[in-house]
C-alpha cells in the first residue's frame, strides 16, 4: 500500500493512543511470544506469569513501530528485560527475534497512513536493536557473575599467599576452571600468569605470556580505546570495560568484551592489572549478518531501502546546507512485461543480472547503489564535484543496460528511466530528495523511456498538485466540491440563446476554481469519471428542465449540452442512466445534446457505437465534438449516430480581423457545405470577436459559442441574455 509522505515543512505526531482492541491484539501477539519463548528460559515464573510479564515489553514494541519519529533504540531495554526474565538460553534469540519479525506488523500494525515498507523496514531495525539490547545484558549478566567468581579466587590467592597453601590449589581450580578468559599483568603491561580459557582464546599460550598488553594493537579497534590502560596505570581510574580485537596465533581475529581492573594490595597500592575477557566473535558475526539481512536486498545482495535512506540521511547530514549530494532513481521499463509473459522466477534473474551490471557503474567509495523494490534501484552519490559527474554516472547505467541480458539462450532486452537530484542540500529531508528523483523518474518515463532527466522544481510541484488533487478527487463530489456554469449557445442566423453547454467546475479548498482541464484527465485515469458524469448529467437535465418551465413560450426552449468522457462510452450502464434522468427530471430527449469527441468516435467498432446509437434513438442529439483535431474524413461521418458537427476553434483563429484568412475561409466553407449535405448542423467553438460572428453567419455555420457573446457563468445568466435576445 502507499501513503502520501508528510508535506515538506511539516511535522510528524507521535502514534495515536491505542484503544481496546488494540490492547487485545497486544496481548494475543504476547501469547504467541510466550509459546515460542517459555520452553527454551530458565524462568521462575508460571507460563502465565510469564505471558503477563510480556505484555509491556510487546507495548513497547508496538509504540515504537508506530512513533514519529522512529527511534529503534527505544526497544533494546526490550532485550534487557527478556534476560532479566532469565531468557539466556542459546536457543531464546532466534525465538524472540522469530516472533517479531512474523507477527508484530499482523497483531500491532502502525496507523494505516504508514507504507507496507516502511513498516518492514522498522520491523527489522526492532529486531535488530532488540538483539543489541539482549546481548548487550547476556554479556553484562555473565561478566558480573565471573568477575565476582574471578575476585573471590584472587582473593583466595592472596590469602592463600598469607595464610594456607591450600588455599592456593583452590584458587587455582577456580582460575583454571573458569569459562572466561583471566590474565594478570603487573604495573607495566607484562602479562603474567593466563588461564586456560584465555590460552584457547589466543590459540597459543607462547602467543601471550611474557608478552606487553601493549602489543595486541589492532586496527579495528577504536582510537578512543587505546588509552585507556595508561589512565588506569596512573590512577585516574579503577576500571575500564570495552570491546576490542585481538590477532589470534593463526592470524584470525578475537573479538572480545574485555573488562580489566586494579588488584591492590592491604595499604591499596596498585599491584597487578586483572583482565577478564569473554570471547564474543560468534555473537559479533550473528548481529553483523542480522545487521546485514536487515539492510540488504535478499534477491540481489544490494543495500535495501532502509540502508539506502540511512546512508542518505547521512550524507544530507555531512554535506550541511550548502553542500550537494546526486541521486539517481532507475526503472526498469517494460519489466512487467517479462514478469507476465515469462513468469516471476525469469524476472528475478533478471534483476540479478541488473544489479550485477549496476555494480560495475560505480567508480567511488562515495557511490552506492541500492534496489529499493521491485524494479526501482537508486544510486547515491554521496560528494559529487558537480552536476555533470551525476549525469556521467546516470549515463553509465544506462550504457549498462543497453546489451539484452541472455538467460537460457534467449535475450531480453533491458532499459531504464532515470530521474537524476543534484543540488544544494538545504533543508531537504531524504524523503523529500526521493520523492523528487521518483517525480522526475516518471516524466523520463513518459517521454519515451530509456533516458534521464533532471529534476526540476517546477515540475515537481505540478507533479506534487497532481498527486494531492488524484488523492481528494474521490471524496470530492460526496462533500459538493463540484458546481457546473453554463456558456449559451446562439443561433448565429438572429441571434436567439438556444440553450448552453455544461461545463463542471471544482471548488478547491486549496487552489480555488479548478477548471476541467485540471481534473478530468485525473477522473478518467481513476474511474471518478463516471459518477462525476452522471452527476452533471442530472444537474444539468434538471436546470434545462427549470428553464423550460420558467420559458415564456418565446422560440424553442432552451436545450442543455453535456460533454460524454470517452471512459463513460464503455460504461455498461449508460444508456440506462440516460433515460433513467430524463424520466426523473422530465426532460424531453430532444432537449438533451451529448457531446463526444471526435478522437473518441472516428474509428470506434460498432460494440462502442451500440450504446450511441441507443441513445440517439430516443431523441437525444449526438455532438461530434472537437472536430477536426482527430484528423477524420468527413465521409467517415455517414454511419456515426451524430447530428452534431462542433468545429474546433483552431479553423476560426484567422477570421478574428478583416481581412479574414483565406485558407481558413474556404476549409471552413467546405466543412458546412458537406455537413449540411449530410444532414448535420454546425456549432462553432471559440467565438471571440464580432468578426468571427459575422464570417461564420455568412459562411452558413448554425450555431455558435464562445466569449464574444457570453463567459461561463450560473445558470440564471442565461435566463438574463434570453430577456436581453427577446426585447
Amino acid at each position: 500500500m502507499t501513503t502520501r509522505p508528510a508535506a515538506a515543512g511539516g511535522t510528524e505526531d507521535s502514534a495515536p493512543e491505542p484503544g481496546p482492541e488494540s490492547e487485545d491484539s497486544l496481548r494475543r501477539f504476547a501469547a504467541i511470544w510466550s509459546r515460542a519463548i517459555y520452553p527454551v528460559t530458565a524462568t521462575w515464573m508460571t507460563r502465565a506469569e510469564f505471558e503477563a510479564h510480556l505484555v509491556p515489553l510487546a507495548r513497547v514494541l508496538r509504540d515504537c513501530l508506530g512513533a514519529r519519529p522512529f527511534d529503534p533504540r527505544a526497544a533494546v531495554p526490550v532485550g534487557t528485560a527478556l534476560v532479566d526474565a532469565h531468557c539466556t538460553d542459546p536457543e531464546a534469540l532466534p525465538s524472540i527475534l522469530g516472533v517479531i519479525d512474523a507477527y508484530l506488523l499482523l497483531y500491532c500494525p502502525p496507523r494505516a497512513t504508514m507504507p507496507a515498507d516502511e513498516a518492514r523496514i522498522r520491523c527489522s531495525r526492532l529486531q535488530h536493536a532488540v538483539a543489541v539490547g539482549f546481548s548487550q545484558a547476556l554479556r553484562e549478566r555473565t561478566l558480573q557473575e565471573q568477575e565476582s567468581l574471578s575476585r573471590a579466587a584472587l582473593g583466595a590467592q592472596t590469602e592463600a599467599e598469607r595464610a594456607l597453601a591450600a588455599s592456593e590449589a583452590r584458587f587455582r581450580a577456580v582460575f583454571e576452571s573458569a569459562a572466561i578468559g583471566i590474565g594478570i599483568a603487573d604495573m607495566d603491561g607484562n602479562v603474567l600468569e593466563i588461564n586456560d580459557a584465555l590460552t584457547r582464546m589466543f590459540g597459543s599460550e607462547a602467543h601471550v605470556m611474557r608478552r606487553n598488553v601493549s602489543d595486541w594493537a589492532h586496527p579495528d579497534n577504536d582510537p578512543a580505546t587505546r588509552g585507556l590502560n595508561a589512565e588506569l596505570v596512573r590512577g585516574e581510574r579503577d576500571g575500564y570495560h570495552v570491546e576490542k580485537a585481538y590477532p589470534r596465533a593463526d592470524g584470525s581475529v578475537l573479538w572480545a568484551n574485555l573488562q580489566v581492573s586494579l588488584l591492590r594490595d592491604g595499604a591499596g597500592r596498585p599491584q597487578y592489572q586483572l583482565a577478564l575477557l569473554e570471547d564474543v566473535t560468534e555473537r559479533r558475526g550473528l548481529l553483523r549478518r542480522l545487521r546485514h539481512q536487515a539492510t540488504h536486498d535478499a534477491l540481489t545482495g544490494l543495500p535495501n531501502r532502509a540502508l539506502f535512506f540511512e546512508r542518505l540521511d547521512q550524507a544530507l547530514a555531512d554535506a550541511g546546507p550548502n553542500g550537494a549530494i546526486g541521486v539517481c532513481y532507475l526503472d526498469l521499463d517494460g519489466f512487467k512485461t517479462v514478469n507476465d509473459s515469462l513468469g516471476h522466477a525469469v524476472g528475478d534473474r533478471l534483476l540479478v543480472a541488473v544489479a550485477k551490471r549496476l555494480r560495475e557503474c560505480l567508480t567511488s567509495e562515495d557511490q552506492l547503489v541500492a534496489r529499493i523494490g521491485g524494479d526501482e534501484f537508486v544510486a547515491l552519490y554521496t560528494s559529487p564535484p558537480g552536476q555533470r559527474e551525476v549525469t556521467e554516472l546516470a549515463q553509465r547505467i544506462l550504457d549498462a543496460l543497453a546489451a539484452p541480458v541472455t538467460l537460457d539462450g534467449r535475450e531480453l532486452p533491458v532499459h531504464g528511466s532515470i530521474g537524476i537530484v543534484h543540488g544544494p542540500v538545504g533543508s531537504r529531508a531524504a524523503a523529500d530528495v526521493l520523492r523528487s528523483a521518483d517525480i522526475t523518474m516518471y516524466r523520463a518515463k513518459e517521454l519515451g523511456g530509456n533516458r534521464y532527466e533532471v529534476a526540476d522544481p517546477d515540475a515537481d510541484a505540478r507533479a506534487i498538485t497532481r498527486h494531492g488533487l488524484t488523492n481528494r478527487l474521490p471524496g470530492a463530489l460526496e462533500r459538493g466540491e463540484f458546481f457546473i456554469e453554463y456558456q449559451p449557445l446562439i443561433g448565429l442566423g438572429d441571434g436567439a440563446v438556444l440553450g448552453a453547454e455544461a461545463l463542471v467546475r471544482w471548488c478547491h479548498p486549496v487552489h480555488g476554481v479548478l477548471g476541467p482541464d485540471h481534473f478530468i484527465p485525473l477522473a478518467e485515469s481513476t474511474g471518478q469519471i463516471v459518477p462525476l458524469g452522471r452527476w452533471v448529467l442530472e444537474q444539468a437535465a434538471a436546470q434545462a428542465r427549470a428553464w423550460q418551465l420558467a420559458h415564456h413560450g418565446v422560440g424553442r426552449p432552451p436545450r442543455v449540452n453535456v460533454n460524454l468522457s470517452p471512459i463513460q462510452l464503455h460504461h455498461p450502464d449508460l444508456v440506462g442512466e440516460v433515460v433513467g434522468i430524463l424520466e426523473r427530471t422530465g426532460l424531453p430527449p430532444s432537449s438533451l445534446c451529448l457531446e463526444v469527441t471526435e478522437s473518441a468516435l472516428i474509428g470506434a467498432d460498432e460494440d462502442t457505437l451500440k450504446p450511441l446509437r441507443r441513445i440517439a434513438d430516443l431523441g437525444v442529439e449526438i455532438a461530434l465534438d472537437d472536430f477536426g483535431t482527430g484528423y477524420s474524413n468527413l465521409s467517415s461521418l455517414r454511419w456515426l449516430p451524430v447530428s452534431v458537427l462542433k468545429l474546433d476553434r483552431a479553423f476560426t483563429r484567422g477570421m478574428r480581423r478583416q481581412p479574414a484568412d483565406p485558407v481558413d475561409l474556404k476549409i471552413v466553407e467546405g466543412i458546412v457545405s458537406l455537413a449540411h449535405g449530410l444532414g448535420l448542423t454546425v456549432t462553432v467553438e471559440g467565438v471571440e470577436t464580432r468578426t468571427q460572428a459575422d464570417h461564420l453567419r455568412d459562411l452558413g455555420c448554425d450555431h455558435g459559442q464562445g466569449w464574444y457573446y457570453a463567459r461561463p457563468g450560473p445558470p440564471e445568466h442565461l435566463h438574463t441574455l434570453t430577456l436581453a435576445d427577446a426585447s
